[in-house]
């Protein structure tokens, strides 16, 4: 049921002063909607006020924009408006240092919730407990002798290093056939020469091709050995 046209006034007069800005029939029909009133019935209450000189009124065409009276408001002298800026300054700064904490309350929930919770911790605990206990096994494996490479893995390099240890043996005897038989038949210093032609010996750079070929020995077990 619509509200009666007294108290349709009354409501319509309590929001223009509320607002105290200019308005038009259809901004105070949008703002009251909530009351059931229809524009119709605002607009008549408008200008049943504004002709009872509730609410002041201009015209700017076939549109009326409706205001509160400015008379029945307190207008503040220079002194009142002074006080009036410095308490507004004082509660801009106390607004200041409320965004601040509320932002560094904000700061520590968000550290907070990337911390770990207790159950994330005891699942992690337990992860590293199990990576120890493996990694501590195959300690326990190396120390005990107990070779932890595949048995087809380790044949696999085997072959390549012998691969490469052959072709060491050769590229050097293949040298040595060449070189020697220029050095029996050279007036030169052998090691001025060799430096002359960019040469070096195995030795010269501190490797020997009998000591890898000792590793591979060292790394295979003696036959019947257990």
């Amino acid at each position: 049921m619509a509200p009666k046209s007294d108290n349709t006034e009354a409501i319509v007069l309590n929001y223009v002063n509320e607002q105290n800005r200019p308005l038009n029939s259809q901004n105070v029909a949008d703002a009251l909607q909530k009351y059931n009133l229809k524009k119709a019935g605002i607009q008549k209450a408008l200008d049943s006020l504004a002709d009872n000189g509730k609410i002041s009124f201009k015209e700017y065409g076939k549109q009326k924009i409706y205001i509160a009276r400015q008379d029945q408001f307190d207008i503040p002298n220079s002194e009142e408006l002074n006080q009036m800026k410095e308490e507004n300054a004082k509660l801009q700064e106390q607004l200041e240092e409320q965004r601040k904490a509320i932002s560094k309350l904000e700061g520590e929930i968000r550290t907070l919730q990337s911390n770990l919770t207790l159950e994330q911790i005891r699942e992690k605990e337990a992860q590293l407990v199990k990576e120890v206990k493996e990694m501590e096994n195959k300690l326990a494996k190396l120390r005990g002798g107990v070779t932890l490479v595949k048995p087809e893995d380790r044949m696999a390099v085997e072959e390549m290093f012998l691969e490469k240890l052959s072709q060491w043996r050769k590229r050097k005897r293949m040298l040595r056939d060449i070189w020697d038989p220029i050095m029996e038949n050279s007036p030169k210093n052998l090691k001025e020469f060799k430096e002359e032609l960019g040469i070096e010996y195995d030795e010269d750079v501190g490797v020997s091709l009998q000591s890898f070929s000792d590793l591979l020995q060292r790394g295979k077990k003696p036959k019947g050995g257990r």
